[in-house]
């Protein structure tokens, strides 16, 4: 049973005995998303971390617990704080835009959402000043989906409503939503494709990197399938397909099997290649997802970038040097 005091934002959610014979011992969080579909399941984990979930009367900060039968819990919805995001005159570079969503082909060096150390210049200022956002992303991260690394270029589609939001985010979680991505790295695999699939986690002493981290330890699982596309010399031309969307995910696991993409100043051991790059040399190419309002299939190709592209004209004439 679901009552909601609007005033006071409070969702009071009973767990039936009737209920509870198909639920048997399920964890808050999962119970929550299946009882709130308002509510993403990310957004009802924070709420739990934040101390806004009660369990009959107490407040829990565990999204693990299991719900019994019986169990009386409440979410408080805190009021939207006011926001210090300002919209930006940054140019966009727009791949496809209706009235539900924007897919933008986004550049090397541009943060996606303001985060410490950087509170403006961000995609989400330089949209701002372009079209309406979806507020359930939150007031820092309107209508974010999914994100791309600061240097790592290509498509990225971000909501413009609600609706548009929750959809999207249930295409990813469910995989459904195709991301693909074209990388440069050292070395050259002996097979032709393979999949890598090894749980990321936060590096256990460098709080700025990911690593492969067991699940037992905080690790979370991640599938990369690869593929090359051009052998060039000692570097190959690999095309990424995710299964899952861990953060630095491509750029984790393509180290942790000797092949880190070229240009990576954080995985790559900061090998040299005597060429000028911005960041690493990783695009997400083409993504692919169902439009949330109409059903159609909606295809973005982003072009690679001019920096990608000399990258590779300097491998192939010196592979043939």
């Amino acid at each position: 049973m679901i009552e909601t005091d609007t005033a006071a934002k409070i969702y009071t959610v009973e767990n039936t005995e009737e209920f509870n014979r198909s639920n048997v011992n399920q964890r808050l969080d999962i119970w929550l998303s299946n009882q709130i579909p308002d509510l993403s399941r990310s957004r009802i984990q924070t709420l739990i971390s934040q101390g806004n979930v009660k369990v009959n009367d107490e407040t829990c900060t565990s999204k693990k617990i299991s719900v019994k039968t019986g169990d009386r819990i409440q979410i408080i919805l805190p009021e939207i704080q006011a926001t210090n995001l300002q919209p930006e005159a940054i140019p966009l570079d727009i791949l496809y835009e209706d009235d539900s969503l924007i897919i933008i082909n986004k550049p090397a060096g541009l943060v996606v959402h303001p985060a410490a150390g950087h509170q403006d210049g961000t995609l989400v200022n330089a949209l701002l000043a372009h079209c309406p956002l979806a507020e359930i992303g939150g007031v820092q991260r309107p209508g974010i989906v999914h994100r791309l690394d600061k240097d790592t270029t290509g498509a990225i589609a971000i909501a413009k409503t609600d609706i548009a939001h929750q959809h999207l985010q249930a295409q990813l979680k469910a995989k459904t939503a195709r991301r693909e991505y074209l990388g440069i790295v050292y070395g050259a695999p002996n097979t032709e494709t393979g999949t890598i699939d090894l749980p990321i986690g936060r590096h256990p002493t460098d709080r700025k990197k990911m690593a492969v981290v067991p699940v037992e330890k905080g690790g979370r699982p991640a599938v990369t399938h690869w593929t090359i596309k051009e052998r060039i010399g000692n570097y190959c031309l690999m095309h990424y397909q995710l299964e899952t969307g861990r953060t630095h995910q491509i750029r984790v696991h393509t180290a942790e099997i000797k092949h880190p993409i070229v240009g990576d100043p954080m995985y790559s051991s900061n090998r040299s290649i005597g060429v000028n790059l911005t960041g690493q040399a990783l695009h997400a190419w083409r993504l692919t997802l169902q439009h949330p309002v109409t059903g159609e299939l909606i295809e973005a190709i982003a072009p690679l970038p001019a920096q990608f592209n000399t990258l590779l004209k300097i491998l192939r004439l010196r592979s043939h040097i």
